[in-house]
């Protein structure tokens, strides 16, 4: 009987770990998360597109998130309308590169936070990642559209950081 309740104990274990290793393997290359995994030399243009669409679809979906949980309030209110600009600018880079536009998995990867000062925190370090994604990516041999692109997304990046770090203090 405790080989036959060990084996299922093993049997089980496997099983579990199988589900759960691909889900942490696509979280860890997505957005800019999945971009900070890699060394410089590892990255090249559909990487860095790719990662750079991503990150904004990951924003986009974690501030609907936000607005379903806490209702529309400053700044996720203002600050996803810019997501739906920064995808816009990213996606004819794609056709234009010949490379695939990934599929929409940002609500996948978003979470709810528990509080509205934990969505504020979690805006605040999105937005620091994101801008060392593209500072980092602006370092590298990139076509001059990508480059401009890049530019205009980190300086919304910055804008967006102050953003969050003053809070929405109109809507408290």
């Amino acid at each position: 009987m405790k080989k036959i309740t060990m084996s299922f104990v093993i049997v089980f274990m496997l099983l579990s770990l199988s589900i759960s290793l691909p889900v942490l393997a696509a979280d860890e290359t997505y957005g800019a998360d999945g971009a900070s995994r890699l060394a410089d030399s590892e990255l090249n243009l559909s990487m860095m597109l790719t990662f750079a669409l991503q990150d904004e679809y990951l924003a986009r979906g974690e501030y609907e998130k936000v607005m379903e949980k806490f209702g529309k309030r400053r700044p996720f209110v203002n600050i996803i309308k810019a997501e739906e600009r920064h995808i816009s600018w990213l996606k004819p880079l794609f056709n234009k590169h010949n490379v695939a536009i990934p599929a929409d998995r940002g609500l996948e990867f978003a979470k709810a936070p528990a509080t509205f000062t934990e969505a504020l925190q979690t805006g605040v370090d999105a937005e620091v990642a994101n801008i060392a994604m593209y500072e980092r990516f602006l370092k590298q041999d990139l076509p001059a559209d990508v480059k401009d692109v890049f530019e205009r997304l980190l300086a919304a990046s910055q804008n967006h950081l102050t953003s969050f770090r003053q809070g929405g203090k109109k809507d408290r």
